[in-house]
């Protein structure tokens, strides 16, 4: 007999009595059916109760329509918060995303590119509390805590050092304030006077190790003078006489002016006498410039009102650029090496094939990133509450702090207006999480 002569000859083949494809819906419902009671516990019970009491007031009792939504949309703090959010939405993904798609294709072509990538993926690893907490003291106002105040102060002091004597200040009628700047003499010195400069405010241990004792001026010609740190009645001595024990201030500069021309400009010795030799007879004003005087730079108020939203969106970035970095990698992966090697031939640099044929090859992955990461900026609550002190954290807020603030503040908070706010950040949230959907199921199909 042929073997090709009956099909029922072969019971595989007999297709008779075939259940539907699926298997039955019963028992697809039963394993269905933990995962829908999460959902239904833990989404959907949420989310219509939070709708629910947001038409009602603080104590839910009152029902008052939509008044809540207007009074959120109109409370100058929702304002700031929802200025923020839209700062964080336009730049935060944009960034990250960007920067990801640097380090992806940077590690193609580093060795230890494994080594690399876990690297930069590993602050993913760190809960978001602790990163802020990190990323407080990083930024901290203090150089000897904040590490990048300490590297601006380090590098400043490089190329402008800092004043000698910082807070100095004259002693009473001593000098006197000039309007360009600085400290000055008391009515006009001729060019061959001798000038007394007592000044105090400056701790006597601090003074320059090569600092001498102070010595009056004696007889010579051209203009004379004496800087010295007096310490005045509280050391015993007389304010404005040198006593002994008191010291100079070596290295102030002194200038000379005629008018409001610098004649010359000079500096005082190791006790703190200074020489001008060679002044043509008149009268000139004495001036010490108040950079002998100024505070030293000590960087910048990183956690201020006006900075705060850089430094945490630089934190998140720190955080999720090894996420962008990983998404894309596996995606470059995936690009045929055919297509990059075939414009290298036609004679395209390599910014060119990253441009014209890497970038878009990628953008499905790009753009699923970016998605991705708006939906993490819009719920962005744990970095914003660590690293914004309390003076800074209305300035840093965010739709998602906001609501926190209102519903669970001070006072037992407002539940009405913290579910209004709620509601309307799952709108917010609501487009991007369809476009994801949409584009995963166009994906698979």
């Amino acid at each position: 007999m042929s073997v090709f002569s009956s099909r029922k000859s072969h019971p595989w083949n007999d297709t008779e009595g075939d259940t539907e494809p699926g298997g039955s819906p019963r028992l697809a419902l039963l394993f269905l059916a933990p995962a829908l009671l999460l959902l239904l516990v833990f989404v959907a019970y949420p989310t219509v109760y939070s709708i629910g009491r947001s038409l009602f007031d603080a104590r839910g009792t009152g029902f008052v329509g939509l008044g809540n939504y207007a009074t959120a949309l109109t409370d100058s703090r929702t304002l700031v918060a929802l200025r923020n959010t839209v700062i964080w939405v336009v730049v935060a993904p944009t960034l990250v995303t960007s920067v990801g798609l640097v380090l992806a294709v940077l590690t193609e072509r580093v060795r230890w590119a494994a080594a690399f990538r876990l690297v930069v993926f590993m602050p993913l690893a760190i809960s978001l509390v602790a990163s802020g907490i990190i990323f407080r003291l990083v930024y901290d106002e203090d150089p000897d805590r904040g590490l990048v105040n300490a590297v601006l102060v380090a590098g400043h002091d490089l190329v402008a050092p800092s004043s000698p004597y910082p807070g100095v200040r004259p002693r009473d009628g001593a000098l006197v304030e000039l309007p360009g700047g600085g400290l000055g003499s008391v009515g006009q010195v001729g060019a061959q006077d001798v000038l007394a400069v007592p000044l105090t405010g400056f701790a006597p241990d601090a003074l320059p190790a090569q600092a001498a004792p102070a010595v009056t001026p004696g007889a010579g010609t051209g203009l004379r003078g004496l800087v010295w740190l007096d310490a005045g009645a509280g050391a015993g001595g007389v304010p404005g006489r040198v006593d002994g024990g008191e010291r100079g201030m070596p290295g102030v500069t002194v200038e000379v002016l005629a008018g409001d021309q610098v004649v010359t400009t000079t500096t005082t010795g190791d006790d703190g006498r200074f020489t001008v030799p060679d002044l043509a007879p008149g009268s000139y004003t004495v001036r010490l410039p108040a950079t002998n005087f100024a505070e030293p730079f000590r960087g910048l108020t990183w956690l201020g009102p006006a900075l705060i939203t850089p430094v945490i969106i630089s934190a998140w970035l720190w955080i999720m650029a090894g996420f962008a970095m990983t998404l894309i990698a596996a995606g470059l992966a995936a690009i045929p090496r055919d297509a990059l090697e075939a414009a290298r031939v036609d004679g395209a640099t390599e910014w060119q094939v990253f441009r014209r044929v890497t970038v878009p090859l990628l953008s499905p992955v790009l753009l699923v990133v970016f998605v991705t990461l708006v939906i993490n900026v819009l719920k962005v609550f744990d970095l914003v509450f660590v690293i914004a002190p309390g003076s800074a954290q209305e300035d840093a807020n965010v739709l998602a702090l906001q609501i926190w603030q209102v519903a669970f503040g001070p006072g037992g908070g407002d539940q009405g207006i913290g579910s209004a706010l709620a509601v309307l950040l799952f709108l917010l949230v609501l487009p991007a999480m369809v476009f994801n959907i949409r584009r995963f199921r166009r994906d698979r199909s």
